[in-house]
Protein backbone atom coordinates (compact mmCIF):
# COMPACT_ATOMS: atom_id res chain seq x y z
CA UNK A 1 0.00 0.00 0.00
CA UNK A 2 1.46 3.37 -1.01
CA UNK A 3 2.15 6.04 1.61
CA UNK A 4 -0.51 8.45 0.30
CA UNK A 5 -3.23 5.82 0.64
CA UNK A 6 -2.08 4.84 4.13
CA UNK A 7 -2.23 8.44 5.31
CA UNK A 8 -5.60 9.01 3.69
CA UNK A 9 -7.13 5.90 5.27
CA UNK A 10 -5.67 6.68 8.71
CA UNK A 11 -7.00 10.26 8.61
CA UNK A 12 -10.42 9.10 7.36
CA UNK A 13 -10.72 6.49 10.13
CA UNK A 14 -9.84 9.04 12.83
CA UNK A 15 -12.28 11.66 11.49
CA UNK A 16 -15.06 9.12 10.89
CA UNK A 17 -14.81 7.63 14.37
CA UNK A 18 -14.55 11.06 16.01
CA UNK A 19 -17.67 12.38 14.28
CA UNK A 20 -19.58 9.20 15.08
CA UNK A 21 -18.65 9.48 18.76
CA UNK A 22 -19.75 13.10 18.66
CA UNK A 23 -23.32 11.93 17.99
CA UNK A 24 -23.08 9.04 20.46
CA UNK A 25 -21.56 10.97 23.36
CA UNK A 26 -23.31 10.07 26.63
CA UNK A 27 -21.00 12.08 28.87
CA UNK A 28 -21.43 15.46 27.19
CA UNK A 29 -17.69 16.18 27.27
CA UNK A 30 -16.63 15.11 23.77
CA UNK A 31 -18.19 18.21 22.20
CA UNK A 32 -15.57 20.31 23.96
CA UNK A 33 -12.80 18.51 22.11
CA UNK A 34 -14.41 17.27 18.90
CA UNK A 35 -17.12 19.84 18.22
CA UNK A 36 -14.91 21.65 15.71
CA UNK A 37 -15.20 18.66 13.34
CA UNK A 38 -18.89 19.45 12.84
CA UNK A 39 -18.10 23.10 12.16
CA UNK A 40 -15.62 22.29 9.35
CA UNK A 41 -18.25 20.47 7.27
CA UNK A 42 -18.82 22.49 4.09
CA UNK A 43 -22.59 23.02 4.03
CA UNK A 44 -22.84 23.88 7.75
CA UNK A 45 -19.92 26.31 7.30
CA UNK A 46 -21.68 27.99 4.36
CA UNK A 47 -24.95 28.33 6.27
CA UNK A 48 -23.09 29.68 9.30
CA UNK A 49 -21.34 32.20 7.00
CA UNK A 50 -18.03 30.88 8.34
CA UNK A 51 -15.94 32.43 5.59
CA UNK A 52 -12.66 31.19 7.03
CA UNK A 53 -13.67 27.53 6.99
CA UNK A 54 -15.23 27.76 3.53
CA UNK A 55 -12.09 29.46 2.17
CA UNK A 56 -9.81 26.82 3.71
CA UNK A 57 -11.88 23.96 2.25
CA UNK A 58 -11.93 25.54 -1.21
CA UNK A 59 -8.17 26.17 -1.11
CA UNK A 60 -7.63 22.59 0.08
CA UNK A 61 -9.64 21.36 -2.91
CA UNK A 62 -7.78 23.63 -5.32
CA UNK A 63 -4.47 22.26 -4.06
CA UNK A 64 -5.16 18.56 -3.51
CA UNK A 65 -8.48 17.73 -5.18
CA UNK A 66 -11.51 16.33 -3.40
CA UNK A 67 -9.71 15.18 -0.25
CA UNK A 68 -12.65 16.64 1.67
CA UNK A 69 -14.89 13.90 0.26
CA UNK A 70 -12.54 11.05 1.17
CA UNK A 71 -11.24 12.29 4.54
CA UNK A 72 -13.40 15.01 6.15
CA UNK A 73 -16.94 14.13 5.03
CA UNK A 74 -18.33 11.41 7.37
CA UNK A 75 -20.81 10.13 4.78
CA UNK A 76 -17.94 9.75 2.32
CA UNK A 77 -15.97 7.75 4.89
CA UNK A 78 -19.03 5.58 5.53
CA UNK A 79 -19.37 4.91 1.80
CA UNK A 80 -15.74 3.84 1.62
CA UNK A 81 -16.30 1.35 4.45
CA UNK A 82 -19.32 -0.17 2.68
CA UNK A 83 -17.51 -0.15 -0.67
CA UNK A 84 -14.56 -1.92 0.95
CA UNK A 85 -16.86 -4.70 2.13
CA UNK A 86 -18.27 -4.96 -1.38
CA UNK A 87 -14.76 -5.09 -2.80
CA UNK A 88 -13.97 -8.14 -0.69
CA UNK A 89 -17.04 -9.83 -2.11
CA UNK A 90 -15.93 -9.12 -5.67
CA UNK A 91 -12.60 -7.60 -6.62
CA UNK A 92 -11.93 -5.36 -9.61
CA UNK A 93 -15.67 -4.81 -10.02
CA UNK A 94 -15.73 -1.13 -11.00
CA UNK A 95 -15.41 0.38 -14.45
CA UNK A 96 -15.36 3.71 -16.23
CA UNK A 97 -18.67 5.32 -17.07
CA UNK A 98 -19.31 8.81 -18.44
CA UNK A 99 -20.57 11.31 -15.89
CA UNK A 100 -24.35 11.49 -15.66
CA UNK A 101 -24.40 15.25 -15.95
CA UNK A 102 -28.17 15.56 -16.38
CA UNK A 103 -28.77 13.78 -13.08
CA UNK A 104 -25.86 15.38 -11.30
CA UNK A 105 -26.77 18.95 -12.12
CA UNK A 106 -30.48 18.28 -12.06
CA UNK A 107 -30.26 17.25 -8.41
CA UNK A 108 -27.98 20.21 -7.70
CA UNK A 109 -30.39 22.67 -9.31
CA UNK A 110 -33.26 21.13 -7.33
CA UNK A 111 -31.23 21.50 -4.12
CA UNK A 112 -30.49 25.18 -4.81
CA UNK A 113 -34.09 25.90 -5.80
CA UNK A 114 -35.41 24.31 -2.60
CA UNK A 115 -32.97 26.29 -0.48
CA UNK A 116 -33.81 29.58 -2.19
CA UNK A 117 -37.54 28.81 -2.10
CA UNK A 118 -37.36 28.37 1.66
CA UNK A 119 -37.72 24.58 1.78
CA UNK A 120 -34.26 23.97 3.16
CA UNK A 121 -35.53 21.27 5.53
CA UNK A 122 -36.42 19.09 2.53
CA UNK A 123 -33.24 20.00 0.66
CA UNK A 124 -31.11 18.95 3.62
CA UNK A 125 -32.30 15.35 3.23
CA UNK A 126 -29.52 14.90 0.65
CA UNK A 127 -26.91 16.97 2.48
CA UNK A 128 -24.09 14.54 3.39
CA UNK A 129 -23.29 15.65 6.95
CA UNK A 130 -26.97 15.88 7.88
CA UNK A 131 -27.75 12.46 6.39
CA UNK A 132 -24.88 10.94 8.38
CA UNK A 133 -26.10 12.60 11.57
CA UNK A 134 -29.63 11.25 11.11
CA UNK A 135 -28.34 7.73 10.47
CA UNK A 136 -26.14 7.69 13.58
CA UNK A 137 -28.66 9.41 15.87
CA UNK A 138 -31.64 7.24 14.94
CA UNK A 139 -30.10 3.88 14.04
CA UNK A 140 -26.74 3.58 15.78
CA UNK A 141 -27.36 5.57 18.97
CA UNK A 142 -30.17 3.30 20.32
CA UNK A 143 -27.93 0.23 19.98
CA UNK A 144 -25.09 2.14 21.63
CA UNK A 145 -27.37 3.21 24.49
CA UNK A 146 -28.76 -0.29 25.01
CA UNK A 147 -25.19 -1.58 25.19
CA UNK A 148 -24.39 1.09 27.76
CA UNK A 149 -27.42 0.13 29.83
CA UNK A 150 -26.45 -3.53 29.71
CA UNK A 151 -22.98 -2.62 30.92
CA UNK A 152 -24.46 -0.43 33.68
CA UNK A 153 -26.74 -3.30 34.75
CA UNK A 154 -23.83 -5.77 34.87
CA UNK A 155 -21.61 -3.30 36.72
CA UNK A 156 -24.31 -2.62 39.29
CA UNK A 157 -24.60 -6.33 40.01
CA UNK A 158 -20.87 -6.34 40.80
CA UNK A 159 -21.15 -3.33 43.07
CA UNK A 160 -19.60 -0.93 40.56
CA UNK A 161 -21.52 2.29 39.86
CA UNK A 162 -19.11 3.89 37.40
CA UNK A 163 -21.71 3.46 34.63
CA UNK A 164 -25.31 4.67 34.64
CA UNK A 165 -28.35 3.85 32.55
CA UNK A 166 -29.81 6.29 30.05
CA UNK A 167 -33.26 6.50 28.49
CA UNK A 168 -33.63 5.08 25.00
CA UNK A 169 -36.54 6.85 23.41
CA UNK A 170 -38.34 6.86 20.09
CA UNK A 171 -37.90 10.14 18.22
CA UNK A 172 -40.71 9.57 15.75
CA UNK A 173 -41.63 7.40 12.78
CA UNK A 174 -40.85 10.03 10.12
CA UNK A 175 -37.37 10.60 11.52
CA UNK A 176 -36.67 6.88 11.78
CA UNK A 177 -37.96 6.26 8.24
CA UNK A 178 -35.81 9.06 6.82
CA UNK A 179 -32.74 7.58 8.52
CA UNK A 180 -33.50 4.08 7.21
CA UNK A 181 -34.07 5.30 3.65
CA UNK A 182 -30.85 7.35 3.73
CA UNK A 183 -28.84 4.40 4.99
CA UNK A 184 -30.30 1.92 2.52
CA UNK A 185 -29.86 4.17 -0.52
CA UNK A 186 -26.32 5.23 0.36
CA UNK A 187 -25.25 1.72 1.38
CA UNK A 188 -26.68 0.00 -1.71
CA UNK A 189 -25.09 2.52 -4.06
CA UNK A 190 -21.75 2.25 -2.25
CA UNK A 191 -21.83 -1.55 -2.22
CA UNK A 192 -22.61 -1.81 -5.93
CA UNK A 193 -20.90 1.22 -7.44
CA UNK A 194 -18.69 2.92 -4.86
CA UNK A 195 -19.08 6.69 -4.96
CA UNK A 196 -22.27 6.96 -7.04
CA UNK A 197 -23.98 9.00 -4.31
CA UNK A 198 -21.10 11.49 -4.17
CA UNK A 199 -20.93 12.00 -7.92
CA UNK A 200 -24.59 12.03 -8.90
CA UNK A 201 -26.66 13.11 -5.89
CA UNK A 202 -24.56 14.92 -3.28
CA UNK A 203 -24.69 18.73 -3.80
CA UNK A 204 -21.43 19.19 -1.87
CA UNK A 205 -19.73 16.67 -4.17
CA UNK A 206 -20.97 18.54 -7.24
CA UNK A 207 -19.74 21.87 -5.89
CA UNK A 208 -16.30 20.55 -4.95
CA UNK A 209 -16.18 18.60 -8.21
CA UNK A 210 -16.25 21.87 -10.11
CA UNK A 211 -13.41 23.30 -7.99
CA UNK A 212 -11.29 20.13 -8.16
CA UNK A 213 -11.14 20.35 -11.96
CA UNK A 214 -8.50 23.03 -11.39
CA UNK A 215 -6.60 21.28 -8.58
CA UNK A 216 -2.83 21.69 -8.53
CA UNK A 217 -2.06 18.12 -7.47
CA UNK A 218 -3.84 15.15 -9.03
CA UNK A 219 -3.40 11.54 -10.15
CA UNK A 220 -1.81 11.56 -13.61
CA UNK A 221 -1.39 8.62 -16.02
CA UNK A 222 2.05 8.20 -17.65
CA UNK A 223 1.21 6.82 -21.08
CA UNK A 224 4.82 5.66 -21.60
CA UNK A 225 4.43 3.18 -18.72
CA UNK A 226 0.76 2.25 -19.08
CA UNK A 227 0.10 -1.11 -20.74
CA UNK A 228 -3.65 -0.52 -21.02
CA UNK A 229 -4.67 -3.30 -18.61
CA UNK A 230 -7.45 -1.17 -17.16
CA UNK A 231 -6.78 -2.36 -13.62
CA UNK A 232 -6.87 1.21 -12.34
CA UNK A 233 -10.35 1.79 -13.78
CA UNK A 234 -11.63 -1.48 -12.32
CA UNK A 235 -10.54 -0.27 -8.86
CA UNK A 236 -11.80 3.31 -9.19
CA UNK A 237 -14.92 3.61 -7.04
CA UNK A 238 -15.61 7.03 -8.57
CA UNK A 239 -15.75 5.56 -12.12
CA UNK A 240 -13.60 8.49 -13.20
CA UNK A 241 -10.70 6.77 -15.02
CA UNK A 242 -10.99 6.31 -18.78
CA UNK A 243 -8.26 3.73 -19.57
CA UNK A 244 -8.69 3.98 -23.33
CA UNK A 245 -7.97 7.70 -23.45
CA UNK A 246 -5.68 7.68 -20.38
CA UNK A 247 -7.67 10.44 -18.70
CA UNK A 248 -9.07 10.97 -15.20
CA UNK A 249 -12.21 13.02 -14.61
CA UNK A 250 -11.06 15.21 -11.72
CA UNK A 251 -14.58 16.48 -11.10
CA UNK A 252 -15.47 12.98 -9.89
CA UNK A 253 -12.11 11.76 -8.53
CA UNK A 254 -12.12 11.76 -4.71
CA UNK A 255 -8.33 11.31 -4.47
CA UNK A 256 -8.51 7.97 -2.65
CA UNK A 257 -5.21 6.77 -4.24
CA UNK A 258 -6.68 3.33 -4.95
CA UNK A 259 -5.66 3.60 -8.59
CA UNK A 260 -2.02 4.29 -7.67
CA UNK A 261 -2.01 1.33 -5.31
CA UNK A 262 -3.52 -1.04 -7.89
CA UNK A 263 -1.26 -0.11 -10.84
CA UNK A 264 1.45 -2.78 -11.23
CA UNK A 265 3.51 -0.70 -13.65
CA UNK A 266 3.72 2.48 -11.62
CA UNK A 267 2.02 4.34 -14.46
CA UNK A 268 -0.11 6.56 -12.18
CA UNK A 269 1.42 9.17 -9.91
CA UNK A 270 0.01 11.88 -7.70
CA UNK A 271 1.82 14.97 -8.85
CA UNK A 272 1.51 18.52 -9.99
CA UNK A 273 -0.75 19.19 -12.90
CA UNK A 274 1.26 19.60 -16.06
CA UNK A 275 0.76 22.66 -18.22
CA UNK A 276 -1.04 21.40 -21.28
CA UNK A 277 -1.33 22.83 -24.75
CA UNK A 278 -4.67 24.25 -25.65
CA UNK A 279 -7.21 21.51 -26.11
CA UNK A 280 -10.20 21.66 -28.31
CA UNK A 281 -13.36 22.86 -26.73
CA UNK A 282 -16.81 22.92 -28.11
CA UNK A 283 -19.81 25.01 -27.30
CA UNK A 284 -21.34 22.34 -25.13
CA UNK A 285 -18.27 22.30 -22.88
CA UNK A 286 -18.30 26.09 -22.58
CA UNK A 287 -21.96 26.07 -21.79
CA UNK A 288 -21.44 23.37 -19.19
CA UNK A 289 -18.65 25.36 -17.52
CA UNK A 290 -20.76 28.52 -17.43
CA UNK A 291 -23.67 26.64 -15.98
CA UNK A 292 -21.53 25.09 -13.29
CA UNK A 293 -20.03 28.45 -12.40
CA UNK A 294 -23.48 29.92 -12.02
CA UNK A 295 -24.65 27.03 -9.85
CA UNK A 296 -21.53 27.25 -7.71
CA UNK A 297 -22.25 30.87 -6.89
CA UNK A 298 -25.92 30.12 -6.33
CA UNK A 299 -25.08 27.37 -3.83
CA UNK A 300 -23.48 29.90 -1.49
CA UNK A 301 -26.81 31.53 -0.77
CA UNK A 302 -29.24 29.64 1.43
CA UNK A 303 -32.87 30.64 1.63
CA UNK A 304 -35.01 31.10 4.67
CA UNK A 305 -38.10 29.26 5.80
CA UNK A 306 -41.32 30.88 6.94
CA UNK A 307 -42.83 29.24 9.99
CA UNK A 308 -45.67 26.90 9.18
CA UNK A 309 -47.84 26.12 12.18
CA UNK A 310 -51.02 24.15 12.25
CA UNK A 311 -51.37 23.79 16.00
CA UNK A 312 -54.63 24.05 17.91
CA UNK A 313 -55.61 24.41 21.54
CA UNK A 314 -55.68 21.31 23.73
CA UNK A 315 -58.08 19.94 26.24
CA UNK A 316 -56.81 17.54 28.85
CA UNK A 317 -58.18 15.10 31.36
CA UNK A 318 -58.00 14.26 35.04
CA UNK A 319 -54.71 13.40 36.71
CA UNK A 320 -54.11 9.73 35.95
CA UNK A 321 -50.90 7.75 36.16
CA UNK A 322 -50.33 7.70 32.42
CA UNK A 323 -47.61 9.06 30.20
CA UNK A 324 -47.72 12.78 29.62
CA UNK A 325 -48.69 13.74 26.08
CA UNK A 326 -47.46 16.71 24.09
CA UNK A 327 -49.93 19.55 23.65
CA UNK A 328 -50.71 20.81 20.18
CA UNK A 329 -48.95 24.16 19.99
CA UNK A 330 -49.90 26.99 17.67
CA UNK A 331 -46.22 27.95 17.36
CA UNK A 332 -43.42 25.46 17.81
CA UNK A 333 -40.69 26.09 20.38
CA UNK A 334 -37.10 26.34 19.16
CA UNK A 335 -33.96 26.40 21.34
CA UNK A 336 -32.57 29.54 22.99
CA UNK A 337 -29.94 30.97 20.67
CA UNK A 338 -32.03 30.22 17.57
CA UNK A 339 -33.30 33.82 17.82
CA UNK A 340 -36.38 33.12 15.71
CA UNK A 341 -38.11 30.49 13.63
CA UNK A 342 -36.92 32.33 10.55
CA UNK A 343 -33.26 32.17 11.54
CA UNK A 344 -33.47 28.49 12.45
CA UNK A 345 -35.20 27.61 9.20
CA UNK A 346 -32.61 29.52 7.18
CA UNK A 347 -29.58 27.79 8.69
CA UNK A 348 -30.58 24.40 10.09
CA UNK A 349 -29.74 21.28 8.06
CA UNK A 350 -31.44 18.86 10.43
CA UNK A 351 -28.25 16.99 11.36
CA UNK A 352 -29.69 16.34 14.86
CA UNK A 353 -26.42 16.95 16.67
CA UNK A 354 -28.26 19.25 19.09
CA UNK A 355 -30.96 16.59 19.58
CA UNK A 356 -28.38 13.95 20.49
CA UNK A 357 -26.55 16.40 22.79
CA UNK A 358 -29.67 17.45 24.75
CA UNK A 359 -29.40 15.52 28.02
CA UNK A 360 -32.81 16.72 29.24
CA UNK A 361 -34.39 15.10 26.14
CA UNK A 362 -36.23 18.33 25.43
CA UNK A 363 -35.23 18.60 21.77
CA UNK A 364 -36.58 16.27 19.14
CA UNK A 365 -36.73 16.41 15.30
CA UNK A 366 -39.78 18.00 13.73
CA UNK A 367 -42.10 15.92 11.56
CA UNK A 368 -43.50 18.93 9.70
CA UNK A 369 -42.94 19.02 5.94
CA UNK A 370 -41.57 22.56 5.94
CA UNK A 371 -39.45 21.98 9.06
CA UNK A 372 -38.53 18.33 8.56
CA UNK A 373 -35.83 17.09 10.97
CA UNK A 374 -35.23 20.52 12.47
CA UNK A 375 -35.07 20.67 16.28
CA UNK A 376 -38.05 21.72 18.33
CA UNK A 377 -38.67 21.59 22.07
CA UNK A 378 -41.32 19.63 23.91
CA UNK A 379 -41.47 18.99 27.63
CA UNK A 380 -42.91 15.52 28.23
CA UNK A 381 -39.51 14.03 29.17
CA UNK A 382 -37.81 17.04 30.75
CA UNK A 383 -37.54 20.80 30.65
CA UNK A 384 -34.96 23.26 29.35
CA UNK A 385 -32.69 23.97 32.30
CA UNK A 386 -31.36 27.50 32.58
CA UNK A 387 -27.80 26.34 33.25
CA UNK A 388 -27.56 24.19 30.07
CA UNK A 389 -26.33 25.78 26.82
CA UNK A 390 -25.09 22.62 25.07
CA UNK A 391 -27.29 22.92 21.97
CA UNK A 392 -25.91 26.39 21.23
CA UNK A 393 -22.36 25.12 21.70
CA UNK A 394 -22.57 22.16 19.31
CA UNK A 395 -24.56 23.68 16.42
CA UNK A 396 -22.21 23.92 13.40
CA UNK A 397 -24.42 26.03 11.11
CA UNK A 398 -25.32 29.09 13.16
CA UNK A 399 -28.95 27.96 13.40
CA UNK A 400 -28.48 28.08 17.18
CA UNK A 401 -26.06 30.85 18.08
CA UNK A 402 -23.69 30.45 21.07
CA UNK A 403 -25.12 31.96 24.26
CA UNK A 404 -23.98 32.15 27.87
CA UNK A 405 -25.96 30.92 30.87
CA UNK A 406 -26.67 34.51 31.88
CA UNK A 407 -28.03 35.30 28.42
CA UNK A 408 -30.17 32.18 28.38
CA UNK A 409 -31.88 33.12 31.63
CA UNK A 410 -33.21 36.28 29.99
CA UNK A 411 -34.26 34.83 26.61
CA UNK A 412 -37.98 34.19 26.21
CA UNK A 413 -38.50 31.33 23.76
CA UNK A 414 -42.19 31.04 24.64
CA UNK A 415 -44.72 31.81 27.34
CA UNK A 416 -46.82 29.61 29.60
CA UNK A 417 -50.58 29.27 29.09
CA UNK A 418 -52.95 27.99 31.79
CA UNK A 419 -55.71 25.53 30.88
CA UNK A 420 -58.33 25.93 33.59
CA UNK A 421 -60.23 22.69 33.02
CA UNK A 422 -57.03 20.62 33.24
CA UNK A 423 -55.87 22.09 36.55
CA UNK A 424 -56.15 19.94 39.67
CA UNK A 425 -56.99 23.07 41.68
CA UNK A 426 -60.29 23.22 39.80
CA UNK A 427 -61.07 19.78 41.23
CA UNK A 428 -60.37 20.80 44.81
CA UNK A 429 -56.81 19.45 44.94
CA UNK A 430 -54.21 21.69 46.54
CA UNK A 431 -51.30 21.92 44.12
CA UNK A 432 -48.65 24.57 43.50
CA UNK A 433 -46.05 22.57 41.57
CA UNK A 434 -45.86 25.07 38.75
CA UNK A 435 -45.26 28.04 41.07
CA UNK A 436 -42.73 26.22 43.26
CA UNK A 437 -40.57 25.04 40.36
CA UNK A 438 -40.64 28.07 38.05
CA UNK A 439 -36.98 29.26 37.80
CA UNK A 440 -38.09 32.70 36.56
CA UNK A 441 -40.65 33.15 39.37
CA UNK A 442 -43.21 33.96 36.71
CA UNK A 443 -46.02 31.98 38.36
CA UNK A 444 -47.73 32.72 41.68
CA UNK A 445 -50.79 31.22 43.30
CA UNK A 446 -53.79 33.54 43.71
CA UNK A 447 -57.29 33.20 45.13
CA UNK A 448 -59.94 32.68 42.49
CA UNK A 449 -63.51 31.54 43.16
CA UNK A 450 -62.47 30.08 46.51
CA UNK A 451 -59.51 28.18 45.11
CA UNK A 452 -55.79 28.89 44.80
CA UNK A 453 -54.92 28.80 41.12
CA UNK A 454 -51.79 29.79 39.16
CA UNK A 455 -51.43 33.27 37.68
CA UNK A 456 -48.78 33.72 35.00
CA UNK A 457 -46.67 36.82 34.48
CA UNK A 458 -45.91 36.49 30.77
CA UNK A 459 -43.37 39.33 30.99
CA UNK A 460 -41.17 37.19 33.24
CA UNK A 461 -41.82 33.75 31.74
CA UNK A 462 -38.93 32.44 29.60
CA UNK A 463 -40.72 29.35 28.25
CA UNK A 464 -38.36 26.80 29.83
CA UNK A 465 -41.19 24.30 30.30
CA UNK A 466 -40.55 23.47 33.98
CA UNK A 467 -44.21 24.15 34.78
CA UNK A 468 -45.45 22.01 31.89
CA UNK A 469 -43.12 19.10 32.65
CA UNK A 470 -43.70 19.03 36.43
CA UNK A 471 -47.46 19.55 36.31
CA UNK A 472 -49.05 16.38 37.76
CA UNK A 473 -52.10 16.62 35.51
CA UNK A 474 -52.30 13.78 32.97
CA UNK A 475 -52.29 13.12 30.07
CA UNK A 476 -52.14 16.84 29.29
CA UNK A 477 -50.59 19.41 31.60
CA UNK A 478 -52.69 22.21 33.03
CA UNK A 479 -49.94 24.59 31.88
CA UNK A 480 -48.23 24.35 28.54
CA UNK A 481 -45.75 26.57 26.70
CA UNK A 482 -46.65 28.32 23.47
CA UNK A 483 -43.63 29.19 21.34
CA UNK A 484 -42.53 32.63 20.15
CA UNK A 485 -42.00 33.33 16.48
CA UNK A 486 -39.17 35.65 17.49
CA UNK A 487 -37.36 35.28 20.80
CA UNK A 488 -37.42 38.19 23.22
CA UNK A 489 -34.75 39.40 25.62
CA UNK A 490 -36.31 40.19 28.97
Amino acid sequence: MNLYRKLRIAAAVVVGLALTLLFLDLSGVLHTYLGWLAKVQLLPAILALNVGVVAVLLVLTLLFGRLYCSVICPLGVMQDVVARLGLKAKRNRYGYSPAKQWLRYGVFVLFVVLMVAGVGAVASLIAPYSAFGRIVTNLVAPVWQWGNNLLAWASERMGNYAFYSVDVWWRGGVTFAAAVVSLVVVAVLAWRNGRTWCNTICPVGTLLGFVSRFSLLRPVIDTSKCNGCGLCARNCKAASIDPKNHTIDMSRCVVCFDCIDSCKKGAIAYRRRATKPAVKTDKSEKTDTARRSFLTISALFAGTLVANAKQQHVDGGLAVVVDKEAPVRKTRIVPPGAMSLKNLNAHCTGCQLCVSACKQQVLRPSNGVMTLMQPEASYERGYCRVECTVCSEVCPTGAIRPITRAEKSSIQIGRAVWIKQNCLAEQGVKCDNCARHCPAEAIRMVEHEGRRVPAIDTERCIGCGACEHLCPSRPFSAIYVEGNQTHRTL
